[in-house]
């Protein structure tokens, strides 16, 4: 739950981000593309068209719509709108109605989506440990951990650590448990994080086995 809720916190700040910066580093970087009319013209689109789907992405959000309807609204989106950050971020929601719903694999299917449009800004990463999160609740525990392994940004590195030990503890293997959580550990320190109770508390019942 911890490692789950520290995924929201993630991705309600990338949000965020996008809400109160998008459209700006937009225009900024399209502005310095140069002052010839066809640039202009060209910027004034595209600034018009990223301003379009924040204002649509912010009234899907709004609306709590349900995972069926939820799905329409977001391909109605990819039509419609050419922003990889948005559209992430919406299939994010996305999954995780469908995991509320019981619906894994469409959960997993919408986190495969995020994952192969790279959109930066650690939606993949996120994506990718909701994915392997999926995985070994369908039972598929070995594939979870192949999929952790593609999580290589150091930032994320606590979280992916620690899902590694959750893992493993469900194969019962205590030894690469323990070494995956005080990696996690460390990498919590690395980054002049505070350490977590809730990992500690994996440790110290593992060393009481």
């Amino acid at each position: 739950m911890e490692i789950y809720s520290t995924e929201e916190q993630q991705v309600d700040a990338i949000k965020q981000f996008w809400k109160d910066y998008g459209l700006s580093i937009g225009i900024g970087a399209l502005v310095g593309l140069g002052g010839l009319y066809g640039w202009n013209t060209y910027s004034a689109k595209k600034v018009e068209g990223a301003e379009s789907a924040s204002v649509a992405f912010q009234q899907i959000r709004t609306e709590n719509a349900d995972a069926a309807t939820l799905a329409g609204q977001i391909a109605n989106f990819d039509k419609t709108h050419d922003q990889k950050g948005y559209q992430a971020l919406l299939d994010l929601m996305l999954a995780k109605q469908s995991v509320e719903a019981g619906e894994l694999d469409k959960a997993a299917d919408a986190l495969k989506q995020v994952i192969a449009a790279k959109p930066g800004s650690g939606l993949g990463e996120i994506a990718t440990l909701r994915l392997a999160r999926i995985q070994a609740q369908q039972g598929q525990v070995g594939t979870a951990l192949a999929t952790l392994d593609s999580v290589t940004d150091a930032a994320f590195a606590a979280q992916r650590d620690e899902l590694k030990g959750d893992f493993l503890v469900r194969q019962g293997d205590a030894d690469k448990a323990r070494s995956a959580y005080l990696a996690a550990k460390d990498a919590l320190l690395a980054e002049g994080q505070m350490e977590s109770p809730a990992l500690q508390m994996k440790i110290d019942n593992l060393n009481k086995a």
